[in-house]
């Protein structure tokens, strides 16, 4: 199995910017790919963006297109997420999640293993 561990996470003013990152350890010899939720209080989780695992495909939210980017450095094991012109709606855990095989998904249910979170505060 693969355990993730997030940091980065932060208070930040609205037009700001956060970088987290996600690093694994464990069984990462084999192909996972990687995905980005969040969850803000009193609301469910969700997707945020996600990576196979070459890097080749990435997927994003419609509210955060454009303004995040998903990244990984297998090398490394080490996934992230690029935060950039942060709105205060954008607070939230994040949470990293892994799901063994090369295809990323948006659906939580498909990941098998997940982060602790990070708190994302965004000031207005």
């Amino acid at each position: 199995q693969v355990q993730l561990v997030e940091s980065g996470g932060g208070l930040v003013q609205a037009g700001g910017s956060l970088r987290l990152s996600c690093a694994a350890s464990g069984r990462t010899d084999s192909a996972y790919a990687v995905g980005w939720f969040r969850q803000a209080p009193g609301k469910e989780r969700e997707f945020v963006a996600a990576i196979s695992w070459r890097g080749s495909s990435t997927y994003y939210a419609d509210s955060v297109k454009g303004r995040f980017t998903i990244s990984r450095d297998n090398a490394k094991n080490m996934g992230y997420l690029q935060m950039n012109s942060l709105k205060p709606e954008d607070t939230a855990v994040y949470y990293c999640a892994a799901r063994y095989g090369f295809v990323s998904d948006y659906d939580p249910s498909k990941y098998n293993y997940w982060g602790q979170g990070t708190q994302v505060t965004v000031s207005s």
